[in-house]
């Protein structure tokens, strides 16, 4: 088994390959990680893994978003992951690459990172001023009839989205709008859908592209069906801005 040791970032959502995850840094655990990755030349790689938090465990207030002004900034490594930090996150997550990595004036980071390869935990160290963990990446094997399953999945993607957008009588679909290679497509509408990060887990790590594509079409026609019924459902003003793909 070929492994490689990265820093490792916990958050309360889930990264595929080929999608961006902006982050505002600003525990000092996540800081020292951020002043780390700036000392790599800036056309070498700057990555650092990003890992789904299980339920009942501690959220970092690093994550996507505003911090949480009541929690203090100092704080260990480890801090609120217990005496075994392997046990508190997901055992599959993906490695990302920081395109930017933005010092503020006051010490916190503006970062942009997109996902690039999956990975699976094998041990956490803690015993720096950040999270380090070895890491297997894992291979996307294509399954029996991804190509098949991807169009599928391309369709009822269209059409959840018209139900999520309220049915507006503009067209979501054209052949240039989403991508075709069956991989793209199964983390791409994993990453957009409207789903609670157990589910979103699920996905990333399931077996093979085809398991993945499966598992989106079910989810697409439960969800298309329940948006169908409920036609005046708030979440459809989620539609309205820009779309985060994380």
């Amino acid at each position: 088994m070929t492994t490689v040791r990265l820093p490792l970032f916990p958050l309360n959502t889930v990264l595929f390959p080929g999608l961006v995850l902006p982050l505002n840094v600003f525990e000092e655990r996540y800081r020292a990680l951020m002043r780390d990755l700036l000392k790599t030349p800036e056309d070498e790689p700057r990555r650092f893994a990003v890992v789904a938090i299980r339920d009942g465990h501690e959220v970092a207030p690093a994550a996507p978003g505003m911090p949480d002004g009541t929690a203090p900034l100092q704080r260990g490594p480890a801090d609120g992951f217990g005496d075994d930090p392997l046990k508190a996150f997901q055992t599959v997550g993906c490695v990302a690459d920081a395109a930017t990595v933005r010092e503020r004036a006051d010490g916190t980071f503006e970062v942009l990172a997109t996902g690039t390869t999956r990975v699976r935990l094998v041990s956490v160290d803690a015993s720096g001023p950040f999270l380090t963990a070895e890491l297997e990446e894992l291979t996307e094997e294509p399954g029996d009839e991804a190509g098949a399953l991807a169009e599928g999945v391309l369709r009822a993607f269209r059409q959840y989205q018209k139900r999520l957008a309220g049915a507006r009588e503009r067209s979501l679909s054209t052949g240039a709008d989403l991508p075709d290679e069956p991989s793209v497509v199964s983390y791409l509408v994993a990453a957009a859908m409207m789903l609670d990060t157990p589910t979103k887990q699920r996905l990333l790590q399931a077996p093979d592209t085809a398991s993945r594509l499966r598992d989106e079409l079910n989810l697409l026609r439960a969800e298309t069906a329940i948006l169908r019924s409920l036609p005046s459902l708030p979440a459809a003003d989620l539609t309205r801005g820009p779309t985060s793909l994380n």
